[in-house]
């Protein structure tokens, strides 16, 4: 944990039956001696979307809607830009990735911003999906809010309500949170981390309740090792059944193909996707997962029904992949496969390709210091640019600056630094958002546009913007 700066992590490990292994390590915010437990609470992303699947095949199994159902029976005025994707398009196709979106896909529209969740169903009527439907895999948290959004449709209940009563309540999860406006309020929470020039650093506890059905629950490991028993025994705890045998099946089912997995031991195969669950195999055995990453937070879900073995790791940092490593670890001993180092070996991955970036940056801060003037004067670049998913941003001159402002991101700003051939180099207050050349579009003396991106890891699009004013 000190290699790798983790401040805090929490572990639990479930084998035939039993807890085995269940504790906490390091503190809950660096510099602190407030120590982790057991029930220390840690934001676990993307491993929020099993819970909303599981809740709508506990729907399906109630006989209250199909998993096969189109998403226009519930959601009408649902739409795609892609007319024939609109009127097919599935629960299903939500809950595994197959809408025709790249992975990641304009999430920066929708990642952290103000944007509320009809919005966001909105404005995914909007994206240029470069697939069709179904044909590829492509990970996107707003199908999931589509997905989830459907429940209230069925029940009459909030997405957050129903998942609660359908999962929580009846497992006695009383240290998982719905939402991350309820995980601030808590007294026992592990804070997150990021690394600002390679020092650990606390950043404020993300809001993302507009994504909530993708992202927004918070856990404990020993709330979590209560969901990996419930998922090895096909719903049953405590000789009680509490979730139907094919309500918890129903997310297995492999409906995506992600692609073949290239490590050397050629003990993996292939990674196909079900629903919010990813599957693999390693020694013969299936193998299903799950990481979750939200800002300052990474963790990982693990559980091989054969071997009646599940795994949870948390950990408050995101700029890691020890939480992968370490679950794979595990995995790997229990399968008595030789053991492989992978903490080691992954540290010297990400340490290359941290390299690559500060190289990377290192070269667009050079250009920067060259002192070039841009062939116009910076007023004229000042003013509103239009980019029809993401909607506006304005441009403001301050201090003989150029300042990026975003309408649906009131917190975040750009400032643009001058580089070469009507191109700025773009730091963002947002650090997970990178730092990023921004090209302008000139024709005859007059600024036409710009082209805006973000970090790949956050999202891989390109925005054209369209000046306004």
């Amino acid at each position: 944990m000190t290699e790798w700066k983790i401040p805090g992590l929490s572990i639990a490990i479930v084998k035939d039956g039993e807890v085995v292994f269940m504790k906490g390590f390091g503190v809950k915010k660096a510099g602190s001696n407030d120590s982790v437990n057991a029930n220390t609470l840690f934001m676990i992303g993307a491993n929020t979307k099993a819970f909303t699947a599981t809740t709508l095949a506990i729907l399906h199994e109630e006989g209250k809607l199909d998993l096969n159902d189109k998403v226009q029976k519930w959601m009408p005025e649902f739409k795609m830009k892609d007319p024939f994707a609109s009127k097919e398009i599935t629960i299903i196709d939500l809950l595994s990735h197959r809408t025709g979106f790249e992975t990641f896909q304009d999430n920066f529209t929708f990642w952290k911003s103000n944007l509320s969740r009809k919005e966001i169903i909105h404005k995914m009527g909007l994206i240029d999906a470069p697939y069709g439907l179904r044909t590829e895999w492509g990970y996107s948290n707003a199908a999931f809010v589509v997905a989830g959004e459907v429940i209230p449709m069925i029940t009459g209940k909030s997405w957050e309500e129903t998942v609660k009563a359908k999962i929580l309540i009846p497992l006695k999860m009383n240290r998982t949170l719905m939402l991350s406006g309820d995980f601030k309020k808590d007294s026992n929470i592990a804070l997150p981390h990021t690394l600002v020039n390679d020092r650990v650093t606390t950043i404020p506890v993300i809001s993302i309740d507009n994504l909530a059905p993708a992202g927004s629950m918070s856990s404990s490991a020993k709330d979590m090792a209560v969901w990996l028993q419930v998922q090895l025994d096909n719903g049953t705890i405590d000789g009680e059944k509490v979730i139907s045998d094919k309500a918890i099946l129903a997310i297995r089912k492999p409906y995506s193909i992600i692609g073949l997995d290239t490590r050397d031991d050629q003990s993996s195969h292939i990674q196909l996707y079900g629903l919010g669950l990813v599957i693999y195999d390693r020694k013969e055995k299936l193998v299903y997962s799950h990481e979750g990453a939200v800002d300052g937070f990474l963790s990982e879900v693990m559980f091989v029904p054969e071997e009646s073995l599940g795994v949870v790791v948390l950990t408050n940092c995101d700029q890691n992949s020890f939480f992968e490593d370490l679950t794979d670890e595990i995995r790997d001993a229990f399968l008595h496969l030789p053991y492989q180092d992978y903490c080691d070996n992954s540290r010297y991955a990400d340490n290359m390709k941290k390299t690559l970036l500060n190289k990377k940056d290192n070269y667009l801060k050079g250009l920067v210091k060259l002192n070039r003037k841009p062939g116009l004067p910076l007023e004229t670049f000042a003013g509103i640019y239009r980019n029809e998913v993401y909607g506006d941003i304005e441009i403001k001159e301050m201090n003989n600056n150029l300042i990026i402002h975003f309408s649906h991101h009131p917190q975040l700003t750009g400032k643009l630094e001058y580089m070469k051939n009507n191109s700025y180099l773009c730091t963002y207050s947002d650090t997970n958002l990178g730092i990023v050349e921004i090209p302008f579009r000139i024709d005859h003396g007059k600024v036409m546009g710009l082209t805006l991106t973000v970090s790949e890891s956050v999202d891989p699009s390109f925005y054209e913007f369209i000046k306004k004013q």
